[in-house]
């Protein structure tokens, strides 16, 4: 019997049971799968407790890498043997094994291991579309971005300095500003102490950055429209602290004709030849070792509650993952 992660109801973490179950064999379309390592992801709350809504009861997690056991009908791309990893739905990532679409399946390079794969895999997709789909960033920009010792954060900026943006960064305490000065990151301000809109302000001479890259939401929007130069763009990938307030379109003139988005992952990676390109590029970078991937927590799949509590607590610097 396999092992995995469920939860019949919406709550904290504690919500969460780890359970046998049955997984079968694959149908046309699907493959079984053998996971190595399951990425660990603040999303993953958001299933948890209903922000993003899921039919009950559901498994948990949409990253992990591993080894393709059996293949069903109507699928070509991968074969039995083969490392793979993946992100997206459905969920059910949090398991020793499973049946999912093959679809979702991106083929793993033998120089990248199951480990940092399932660290890697959605926040390196996520800089990819970021930095290289968003906005046309170029060489000598700066940027705004918040958690700049998260997953995302130490990956974005190193990427970005292979690109020639300069990074400034938000992090809540002087040990994640060191992690982040580590990574690349040009300026950290540090919001527990220090304004920073006017911080930003200061940095760039009074006009403030083309884009802010904002995964925190609520606590962080008013401060990131207050970074932003004239014509600036504002990038919601995410809502930690909670969803954005509703858009005010007047504020947005009354602040520089502003623009904000609200993108998702899954709609960067849905064409499997963008998907190709991103992952291409992404993998690249970290087989050859100019992006780094430090996983810093690591936790048996059986301890996902105290994994959650510790991600929603702030405990957490860089990439989590679960090993098996």
């Amino acid at each position: 019997m396999a092992k995995a992660v469920r939860f019949y109801e919406t709550g904290g973490p504690e919500v969460m049971r780890w359970e046998a179950v049955e997984v079968g064999d694959p149908g046309p379309g699907e493959v079984r799968i053998r996971h190595e390592a399951v990425g660990l992801n603040f999303a993953d709350t958001y299933f948890r407790t209903g922000l993003y809504p899921a039919p009950l009861p559901a498994g948990m997690g949409v990253e992990a890498a591993g080894v393709v056991e059996a293949v069903g009908p109507d699928v070509a791309h991968v074969r039995e043997g083969d490392r793979v990893t993946y992100t997206g739905s459905p969920l059910g990532a949090y398991s020793t094994e499973r049946v999912m679409p093959a679809e979702h399946l991106i083929p793993l390079p033998d120089a990248i291991g199951f480990d940092t794969a399932a660290a890697m895999t959605m926040r390196g997709l996520t800089t990819a579309y970021l930095l290289r789909r968003i906005h046309p960033l170029k060489a000598g920009d700066t940027v705004l971005l918040h958690a700049a010792a998260g997953g995302v954060g130490l990956i974005f900026t190193q990427w970005a300095k292979l690109l020639g943006i300069n990074v400034i960064g938000t992090v809540s305490s002087e040990e994640k500003a060191e992690t982040a000065r580590a990574h690349g990151c040009d300026h950290v301000v540090i919001y527990t102490q220090e304004d920073v809109a006017q911080r930003v302000r200061e940095l760039t001479d009074g006009a403030g950055v083309p884009v802010v890259y904002d995964s925190i939401g609520r606590t962080t929007y008013s401060t990131s429209l207050d970074s932003l130069a004239r014509r600036g763009l504002l990038v919601c990938f995410g809502t930690a602290s909670g969803p954005i307030p509703p858009i005010d379109a007047m504020q947005l003139a009354v602040k520089g004709s502003l623009f904000v988005t609200r993108p998702a992952l899954a709609d960067y990676i849905a064409d499997p030849a963008e998907r190709a390109e991103l992952a291409g590029e992404l993998f690249s970078h970290v087989a050859t070792g100019k992006i780094a991937i430090e996983i810093n927590q690591r936790y048996a799949l059986e301890d996902a509650v105290r994994a959650h509590h510790d991600l929603e607590a702030g405990r957490s610097i860089g990439s989590s993952v679960f090993t098996l």
